[in-house]
């Protein structure tokens, strides 16, 4: 029995027709693994695909303004799944659209370098559960109020310093190997000044003390 969505199933949500919905009124949008080349033989899809490639100038353009990734504010890019090289690509050039984009969630992508990415305007952002192994590996995010990167695989705080550029007031690093550095969050505080919260704790004045006040303190709780 064929189900009346199998002729949808490998289209995008803008290939479909009649409907107007664009790119910045979905709320969770998902990145689809694209048929393999031995289903496209048995669905005789070939002719469909040479097809595609025939596309106007014209109807490019149209698929642009309705996907209008330009415009979004707010996307959900979580649990992506992304084992295809199709959808790694895509996923990319969806990233590179989102010009405007204010608050964005990447959670679980098993993501490993963003840093061809730049989201200018981006206040908020939630890489958590992904593979980065060090701050050079975000995207430029010059606009950064807000910053979870818990669960990644960050070794040091090598890098980190670069945000001190930026109006950043949040971070979170729970669960990353470079927590367990010494004095981890004196370093993070005195690499990023204006930071008023790290790891959902308020900068508390033991985070910036001078470095000779907190051996004394040691040394007095040793005692």
């Amino acid at each position: 029995f064929k189900l009346p969505s199998d002729s949808c199933k490998y289209l995008g949500w803008c290939d479909v027709e009649e409907h107007d919905v664009r790119g910045n009124q979905l709320h969770c949008p998902r990145v689809r693994e694209g048929p393999s080349e031995e289903e496209l033989f048995f669905r005789g899809e070939e002719h469909t695909l040479k097809k595609r490639k025939q596309v106007t100038d014209t109807e490019k353009w149209q698929k642009k303004l309705q996907e209008n990734w330009e415009n979004c504010a707010e996307l959900n890019l979580s649990f992506q799944d992304l084992g295809d090289l199709y959808q790694v690509e895509n996923f990319k050039r969806i990233l590179r659209r989102l010009i405007r984009v204010e608050k964005l969630w990447l959670v679980d992508n098993s993501l490993t370098d963003l840093s061809a990415i730049r989201l200018p305007r981006c206040r908020e952002l939630n890489v958590n559960k992904n593979h980065f192994t060090s701050f050079k590996q975000l995207p430029k995010i010059p606009q950064i109020q807000h910053l979870s990167l818990a669960e990644n695989n960050i070794m040091t705080l090598s890098g980190i310093s670069d945000f001190r550029r930026t109006p950043l007031e949040s971070l979170i690093l729970k669960r990353n190997p470079c927590e367990f550095q010494e004095r981890y969050r004196q370093l993070v505080f005195a690499s990023l000044p204006n930071l008023k919260m790290l790891d959902g704790i308020p900068k508390l004045p033991e985070d910036c003390s001078p470095p000779d006040i907190r051996v004394f303190f040691k040394m007095c709780t040793i005692l």
